[in-house]
């Protein structure tokens, strides 16, 4: 009988450069927005800021996940050269580190070194990547990717509440860019526990709470700035 699984772990690269992005770019552009509508500005000078904090936040965006990235892929093919420097140079060593790692995950001594041999003759480096240096194609960085994730889903995350700056009135923005943006993270927390395969409502709580949080303080900030003024 064939037996199927559903696993989600390739997933996990995109995913979570894309649930920050969207994150980020709701929450900043709303908390922005708050910011300086409670400041007493007017629409017009609402959605200048807006879209600077849209294109500014999705370079930054880019550029974080792009150079973070790309240290952790410098870091693995700098592994990986070690390691196939190692193969070549000391095969049997290698062979008994191998040995030792399936010992150590239950397999009894004899078997670990058949295992061993067998892999390496396959793919010596490859199993050595995936089982001492925790290396998989599923889990290897993607410098390229991860930006244009992030600053893709940032975009679209920051487009949200802007358009509730564009279709509501002045006199009820405060309350419509605060609403919606916490519907829209309660939605994306949602959606990303789904493509994960993790629990919706803590997901969309968790979200939920820090974007609010964030929101009230930055509103608070340009409140007083306002009355200071």
């Amino acid at each position: 009988m064939r037996h199927l699984e559903t696993h989600r772990t390739h997933r996990v690269g995109w995913l979570r450069a894309a649930v920050l992005g969207a994150n980020d770019g709701i929450v900043s552009t709303a908390s922005l927005v708050l910011g300086v509508a409670a400041a007493g500005a007017d629409v017009r000078g609402i959605l200048v800021a807006g879209v600077a904090g849209l294109v500014a936040g999705a370079m930054s965006m880019a550029a974080g996940e792009y150079v973070s990235v790309s240290s952790q892929s410098d870091t693995e093919r700098a592994d990986l050269a070690r390691e196939r420097d190692e193969l070549a140079s000391s095969p049997e060593q290698e062979r008994a580190e191998l040995t030792a790692i399936y010992v150590q995950r239950g397999l009894d001594p004899a078997l670990a070194s058949t295992v061993a041999s067998q892999l390496m003759q396959h793919d010596a480096l490859g199993a050595h990547a995936r089982d001492e240096l925790g290396i998989s194609e599923t889990l290897t960085a993607r410098p390229v990717q991860a930006a244009l994730a992030s600053a893709g889903t940032f975009s679209l995350g920051a487009v949200l509440p802007l358009l509730v700056v564009v279709l509501f009135p002045g006199s009820m923005l405060m309350w419509a860019v605060s609403g919606s943006s916490l519907v829209f993270l309660a939605l994306l927390g949602s959606l990303s526990a789904q493509a994960g395969g993790a629990p919706r409502i803590a997901a969309a709580s968790r979200v939920t709470f820090w974007g609010a949080l964030a929101m009230a303080l930055t509103a608070g900030v340009g409140a007083l700035f306002g009355v200071a003024g």
